[in-house]
């Protein structure tokens, strides 16, 4: 890896839509740098589900979430955008949170504006602070930053699927003005509702697209027309894996063996992304020493 990462800043300043897939675990992280995407989105849904086989459901603490943070942004360059629920508490909790993520290696962090337990933005029952606590929670982040500047505060509003469009943007604006740097309207439900969002706001806007969730998918170029900055994909990695999983243990299930089924990764290809090459050169290296003595 390199010792200089680029900032999601940088990224955002080309006026180019980011195109961020959703990381779980360390294999994840691994895959999607070797294709060369620049920017990592660090999905609640499927990190509590890897790492503690529950739903994203207000049942991760702080510290199994600050744990995964750590880990992803350790095994990285890439800028990684990291969930941070609901800040974990009041608002001593999210200035240890903020301090904490930074720590971590957190590219910026994503506050919403759920009650607490908060639940995934594209399941049912969620519900709203209100907007006053929000925006006190986006000036605590502000203030904990301090002169972090490439730490950037991304605030989520999840009222349009319990208020509508028009208290989510009512909120938006208010987030915005207390210092968050980057706006997430959640689960907007048509493409009109897309392009409303992107016509209201002038900074940099997030899109969340869950496959068979409640917000439409256009295609990359639509959503930079739209006026968003960064799109998220979350649920792919995790879909499509789980989908890849059922079929290969399936397969083992019902014959007993594994010797037909080649839909699978090259053993050796996949030992060298997760670092097995530097393992076998290490051996090689010292091999040759100890036959020096």
């Amino acid at each position: 890896m390199n010792t200089t990462k680029k900032t999601l800043g940088a990224l955002l300043q080309r006026k180019e839509l980011v195109v961020a897939p959703g990381i779980f675990d360390m294999i994840s992280v691994k895959v999607a740098e070797r294709l060369g995407f620049e920017c990592l989105y660090m999905t609640g849904y499927g990190t509590v589900a890897s790492y503690l086989g529950l739903p994203d459901a207000g049942l991760a603490t702080y510290t199994d979430m600050v744990n995964r943070v750590a880990a992803f942004c350790g095994a990285t360059d890439l800028p990684v955008v990291c969930d941070g629920d609901t800040g974990y508490g009041g608002l001593l909790n999210v200035a240890h949170t903020i301090e904490g993520y930074m720590r971590a290696g957190a590219a910026a962090i994503q506050l919403e504006d759920q009650e607490f337990p908060k639940k995934c933005g594209h399941t049912k029952g969620r519900r709203v602070i209100p907007a006053a606590d929000m925006v006190n929670k986006i000036r605590v982040a502000i203030d904990t930053r301090g002169d972090n500047k490439d730490f950037l505060i991304i605030a989520r509003t999840d009222a349009r699927s319990e208020h509508g469009l028009d208290e989510a943007l009512r909120r938006a604006d208010q987030y915005l003005s207390a210092g968050a740097d980057i706006l997430f309207v959640e689960s907007p439900e048509s493409r009109e509702e897309l392009e409303a969002i992107g016509r209201r706001f002038d900074v940099p806007l997030v899109c969340n697209i869950v496959e068979g969730g409640r917000t439409p998918q256009p295609t990359a170029q639509e959503l930079q027309q739209m006026g968003f900055a960064l799109a998220i994909h979350p649920a792919l990695g995790f879909l499509a894996m789980g989908h890849a999983l059922e079929r290969a243990y399936s397969h083992l299930k019902q014959t007993g063996d594994s010797v037909d089924y080649t839909d699978i990764a090259d053993f050796t290809d996949f030992s060298k992304l997760i670092g097995f090459q530097r393992v076998w050169d290490f051996d090689e290296k010292y091999r040759k020493l100890e036959s020096q003595n």
